[in-house]
């Protein structure tokens, strides 16, 4: 039987991912650790981080648009160096982790790159050998051969007239009534 954790927000239905994580923190002291342990959501479009999975708000939450997740080798030169990974955009913050395993890491990794690639599919590709005429039912090339064909239409019946304000059709055979 496994084990529910209380979810830490209220946007749980889209959480594709979470779990502990060290974070670098963006200014260390000489006292405090470098790599905090943090409890990571990453949900359609933002990444939280938490003090713990039982925290109410994040310590942190920033969107993953325009971000690139990669491994990061380069951020530990200890035993859990190959762990880590960093998100990064050019002029924003860049964040640093360290996964609890390589396979870890990978994953977390993958999963951002796969939403980042669902993100920028949010817009249509256009393709030239799909090309189709596109719908336009105000002005398109066949409304002037549907006037033109309506125009004929009339012109079929030249015994029936209709006062400019009468918005009804007179049928051969009857005639309106008059008021």
């Amino acid at each position: 039987l496994e084990e529910i954790t209380a979810k830490p927000f209220q946007d749980t239905g889209n959480i594709l991912k979470q779990g502990y994580l060290e974070k670098r923190s963006r200014e260390h002291s000489f006292f405090g650790s470098e790599w905090q342990k943090r409890w990571c959501v990453l949900n359609r479009r933002t990444f939280y981080y938490y003090a713990n999975e039982k925290s109410k708000q994040p310590k942190g939450t920033f969107s993953i648009e325009h971000y690139d997740a990669r491994l990061a080798s380069h951020l530990r030169k200890d035993s859990r160096k190959r762990c880590c990974f960093e998100l990064i955009c050019p002029g924003k913050r860049t964040y640093e982790f360290t996964a609890p395993s390589p396979a870890e890491a990978e994953d977390w990794v993958d999963q951002i790159q796969f939403l980042l690639k669902d993100l920028s599919s949010l817009t249509i590709p256009y393709d030239e050998e799909d090309e189709e005429e596109p719908y336009n039912d105000v002005d398109s090339s066949d409304s002037v051969n549907t006037t033109s064909h309506n125009t004929t239409l009339n012109q079929d019946e030249p015994n029936i007239k209709m006062e400019e304000d009468d918005i009804y059709e007179v049928l051969p055979g009857k005639q309106p009534k008059q008021q």
